[in-house]
């Protein structure tokens, strides 16, 4: 196949076909991640549990993650990142399967552990991926059209899971996500570009233990921020079925039509992250967190209203559409270059976390009050999310004033 990916960056056209691979990748993991969303009221019944227990589905997954994405990480730096992409993909595989003919709901949290398993380590290889395969000025590009396949799945994965669930059952939606991956890993072994990893040190250079690596505040800050905005997003959205049946009075048939057109607006907040977020970092990620939060609080309102509702969920979609992409093109020029595969890492656990959290936050607060309060909750939580990342953002400067920062570090002023 040639030379490592890393090693000809000036030399190579921009890689579509690897990234392409990658974005396909990461539509079946969080299809399958989320799948369970779409399907709560149809797994609910047919094992006899809450709304609640299944939300909690998306905390056990999640919480697999937090636990094992960065020793696995660490364990497997040294690995091929590509072969660890088709490991972790035949992973996906077994869980969807298992997720599929899981005859208790024991056995369906079994699966989700396994995903979760799965789900950390790919994250920890594909956050960093597309860094490996373009220069630094492209990151945002590549970013954002690896980060379309999980616009993507919110498109088109979930709603159509959702539409299978409801038409011939919850499991078939489970086995064809199986059999997609599985189909994507063969495609993944012809056609994803090896990378080069491993940045040899320069000479005479003393490589620092990584817990004193000068990037490490600034990665830091990224990961609360995302814990802040996931957490809130995962405490309404995990539960938004149930929220568009109860008090927006749709009918069940009509959830996957909703979410078909809350993803297809995501869409659009993915295609803004590519054009914007390599020029405006600081500007275009505070302006998609208000945006967030603005938009929930108008469905907070306005619950019974459909049409404000509905509009209010394509506004949500757009600002939140692009924030996944918009934070990881900035973790990848926040990291140093030997950081990025163990930054992926942490970032997919806070990712996780918010998700796992939020999911479970949300269940907590159904048991006690009104699924209404759930909107008002997610406002609160993004907003301290926003005054975090404002204030980060000023110590950061600060630090790399005084020198004890990479000048590269914190964002431009002017953006």
């Amino acid at each position: 196949m040639g030379a490592p990916a890393s090693s000809s960056h000036a030399t190579q056209a921009f890689p579509w076909v690897g990234l392409i691979t990658l974005s396909l990748l990461v539509f079946t993991a969080v299809t399958s991640e989320f799948l369970p969303t779409g399907l709560l009221p149809d797994i609910a019944e047919e094992f006899d549990v809450s709304d609640s227990q299944v939300g909690l589905l998306i905390t056990v997954f999640a919480g697999t993650v937090v636990l094992t994405a960065a020793p696995l990480a660490t364990l497997t730096r040294r690995f091929s990142r590509k072969w660890l992409v088709v490991v972790v993909a035949i992973a996906f595989v077994l869980a969807n399967v298992l997720a599929a003919i899981a005859p208790t709901y024991e056995v369906l949290v079994v699966a989700r552990v396994l995903g979760g398993l799965a789900h950390g380590l790919f994250w920890a290889v594909v956050g960093a991926y597309s860094g490996h395969l373009v220069p630094k000025h492209q990151v945002g590009r590549a970013v954002a059209i690896v980060s379309g396949g999980g616009t993507a799945a919110f498109v088109l994965g979930v709603p159509i899971g959702t539409a299978i669930g409801h038409v011939v059952g919850w499991r078939l939606a489970f086995m064809v996500i199986a059999i997609v991956t599985l189909l994507l890993t063969f495609v993944a072994m012809w056609l994803l570009p090896a990378v080069q990893h491993i940045t040899a040190p320069v000479t005479g250079e003393i490589q620092l233990p990584l817990r004193k690596d000068k990037s490490i505040p600034g990665i830091v800050l990224l990961c609360l921020v995302i814990l802040l905005v996931m957490t809130g997003h995962n405490l309404f959205y995990t539960y938004i079925a149930p929220f568009l049946i109860g008090p927006v009075g749709l009918d069940g048939g009509a959830v996957a039509g909703v979410l078909f057109l809350y993803g297809g607006a995501g869409a659009i907040g993915v295609l803004i992250a590519g054009l914007l977020t390599d020029k405006y970092p600081r500007l275009a990620l505070a302006t998609a967190i208000l945006g967030i939060a603005a938009s929930v609080l108008v469905i907070a309102l306005f619950p019974t209203t459909v049409w404000i509702v509905l509009a209010a969920m394509v506004a949500w979609s757009i600002a939140f559409g692009g924030v996944p992409a918009m934070i990881q093109t900035r973790m990848l020029h926040t990291a140093s270059a030997r950081m990025r595969d163990v930054a992926s890492a942490y970032q997919t656990t806070a990712f996780n976390i918010g998700i796992g959290g939020g999911a479970l936050i949300g269940g907590l607060v159904l048991n006690v009050w009104s699924i209404t309060t759930l909107p008002y909750l997610d406002v609160l939580i993004t907003l301290a999310g926003l005054v975090l990342l404002l204030l980060g953002d000023r110590w950061l400067h600060a630090r790399a004033r005084r020198g004890s920062a990479p000048k590269d570090q914190a964002p431009a002023t002017a953006h």
